[in-house]
């Protein structure tokens, strides 16, 4: 993608389209987000599919492999833009965690302020000279509002909601600067110094993940950035990984994607090819 910015809205002609084209998987060099309005998308990121179901916004960030599938009804709108045009998102630092970030919209009253907005994004976006400046603004709050969605989803009282969010995200940043070490649930907990099962009941309420899971999902999405985008074998990946034993390395990868490390490698690079 040339341009820093795009947003098109997603219509039956629009569907018709995709469909016509039957668009295989890709690599993007920019990131996206999906409001989905109306209808439902099965949606594959390397190799994983999650169907979306309206009203529901999903974010893509760059560099994963994507493929979309569209079903009947589909409405909504795609924004994409490079990583330098809003850096730093919310989003875009959860995306270092899990394979998609995707988030229920709820009650009609939120679709709507979802709708206007990009709307406006999109009046702006199609005139001949557009206001770069005021689009990254509208699109910060567009992605502010998607979080602020995500919070309210979080199934606890909300006098200590902010406290749990606030925790939460601490431990994903002392994960980024440990996840490359062979350490489990203890090793943070005691960071942070709170019981394992607090932390496990924190995370599971804001992602529905155990910390375990995150854990082991941050150290596959750093291996296979590793065997796209480097020459490193197998075990060099593992062993840099935390992973001392290259088949157990295999075999956690294997069971979380489906393939072997060395199969998504053949697969990605045949595509980018």
């Amino acid at each position: 993608m040339e341009q820093p910015f795009k947003i098109v809205k997603i219509t039956k002609e629009f569907v018709d389209q995709i469909r016509a084209k039957r668009e295989e998987a890709h690599f993007h060099d920019f990131e996206e987000l999906l409001i989905v309005t109306e209808g439902s998308l099965e949606h594959y990121i390397d190799f994983q599919m999650e169907v979306i179901q309206a009203p529901a916004a999903s974010y893509v960030s760059m560099g994963k492999m994507h493929r979309v599938v569209e079903r009947d009804g589909l409405r909504g709108w795609i924004i994409n833009f490079q990583n330098e045009f809003i850096p730093d998102s919310k989003l875009n630092f959860y995306s270092n965690f899990f394979t998609s970030t995707s988030v229920p919209l709820g009650v009609e009253d939120c679709v709507n302020r979802f709708v206007s907005l990009c709307e406006i994004i999109n009046a702006e976006f199609v005139l001949e000279n557009p206001d770069l400046s005021a689009i990254r603004h509208l699109t910060t709050a567009l992605i502010s509002m998607i979080e602020t969605e995500r919070k309210r989803n979080i199934p606890v009282e909300s006098s200590v909601k902010a406290s749990q969010i606030a925790t939460f995200n601490n431990f994903l940043r002392i994960l980024e600067e440990n996840f490359r070490r062979d350490e489990g649930v203890s090793f943070y907990a005691e960071k942070m110094n709170m019981s394992e099962r607090n932390l496990n009941i924190i995370c599971k309420n804001d992602f529905q993940k155990s910390v375990s899971e995150i854990i082991e999902t941050r150290k596959l999405i750093e291996a296979k950035k590793l065997l796209i985008h480097t020459e490193k074998t197998v075990s060099e990946i593992g062993y840099e990984l935390g992973y001392n034993e290259k088949s157990y390395f295999t075999r956690v990868f294997r069971n979380k994607l489906s393939v072997t490390p060395t199969e998504f490698r053949e697969m990605t690079r045949t595509i980018l090819s």
